[in-house]
C-alpha cells in the first residue's frame, strides 16, 4: 500500500506533527513500507481459529470505583494550584475539535 502526499499531510495534522517538505517524502516511504509489512497479516490462513484477546487465560481484577472524600484543606490547596478554574472545577483546554 502506497500512501499519497495528502494522506501523509492528513496523518501529520491528526498527530499534531509539523513536517518539513523533505520529511513528507521520507515518511511517505517509511509509512507505506510499514503498512505493506502489516498487510502481510491479511494473507495468513485463520480458517477455524477462534478469536482471542489473549492466550494466557488471565483476567483483570479490578477494584470498585469509589469516590473518597478529600480533606477540605487539601482540596482547596489543589484547586488553588490549578491554572484556571470554574467554581470548584478545574478548567482545561478542549481535547477534541
Amino acid at each position: 500500500m502506497s500512501l499519497s502526499r495528502e494522506e501523509i499531510l492528513k496523518i501529520s495534522e491528526l498527530a499534531h506533527i509539523k513536517l518539513a517538505e523533505d520529511e513528507i517524502e521520507t515518511f511517505r516511504g517509511q509509512m507505506s513500507s510499514v503498512l505493506a509489512y502489516v498487510g502481510q497479516l491479511s494473507e495468513v490462513d485463520v480458517e477455524g481459529i477462534e478469536p482471542a484477546a489473549h492466550i494466557t487465560g488471565v483476567s483483570n481484577v479490578l477494584r470498585d470505583d469509589a469516590v473518597l472524600a478529600a480533606d477540605p484543606a487539601t482540596r482547596a490547596a489543589l484547586l488553588d494550584e490549578a491554572p484556571a478554574r470554574e467554581g470548584d472545577l478545574i478548567k482545561v483546554k478542549a481535547v477534541f475539535k
